[in-house]
């Protein structure tokens, strides 16, 4: 899908959001607008991403790779962030993925899908699954909830059978960086078969990358050349 226009409404997405009307921004509840639960207002105010690191997606004033990752290459190739983890995504994120908010979760995966249809694109998108355990508890993977449309929208093959989530690690929250890349060693496992040359993983937030390092690393291992990385909202 060629990458839309700077500066152009969101009319593709637009007409991939439904017909259901009367729409009401899940931000401020305030009527929506322009085809998706946001009104005008609130969707011209959302925290985009303006220039970021191409391995971390650590904001950036200009574009480019930051000091961090040329010292220490991430298990990444690349990195994308839909959006930062600021206001509004601050609320509608969490509602989400704690509050089982199906509709925040629809609005996040459109706003993923333009954000993301003019990189570079993968073989399959691979979405970081949770652990059985924990996905018993939640009732759903948010990752997979946003990995389905995306995948739907961009017209990219899904693969939920390539990664599992094979320790049930505490939750990262708590924890600083040091101990969350601890936290996460040995979490993942890549099913044998036909594996993709080039895919994309595909989660919620980025706050050190710990949980999506651990996810590349075991893929990687396992042979696949190339994983980027695209989320929907990066911690700044």
């Amino acid at each position: 899908m060629p990458a839309a226009r700077a500066g152009r409404p969101l009319d593709v997405l637009s007409r991939l959001a439904g017909r259901i009307l009367p729409r009401r921004c899940l931000a401020c509840e305030e009527p929506g607008g322009s085809g998706l639960d946001l009104c005008p207002a609130c969707l011209e105010g959302l925290p985009v991403q303006r220039a970021a690191c191409l391995r971390c997606a650590v904001p950036l004033a200009t574009a480019g790779t930051c000091g961090r990752c040329l010292q220490h290459p991430p298990p990444l190739a690349a990195a994308h962030a839909a959006l930062l983890y600021a206001a509004p995504m601050d609320r509608l994120v969490p509602r989400f993925k704690f509050h089982r908010d199906l509709a925040a979760g629809r609005l996040l995966a459109q706003l993923m899908a333009h954000a993301f249809a003019g990189c570079d694109r993968p073989q399959a998108l691979v979405p970081v699954v949770l652990h059985q355990r924990r996905l018993r508890g939640r009732g759903y993977d948010q990752a997979l909830e946003l990995a389905r449309p995306l995948a739907a929208i961009l017209r990219l093959p899904l693969r939920t059978d390539l990664l599992r989530r094979v320790r049930d690690t505490p939750a990262q929250s708590q924890l600083d960086a040091a101990a969350r890349r601890r936290n996460l060693r040995g979490a993942f496992e890549v099913a044998g078969g036909d594996l993709p040359a080039h895919v994309a993983l595909v989660d919620d937030v980025m706050t050190t990358g710990a949980t999506l390092h651990a996810a590349a690393i075991a893929l990687r291992r396992a042979g696949v050349a190339r994983v980027d990385a695209w989320v929907c909202a990066r911690v700044p």
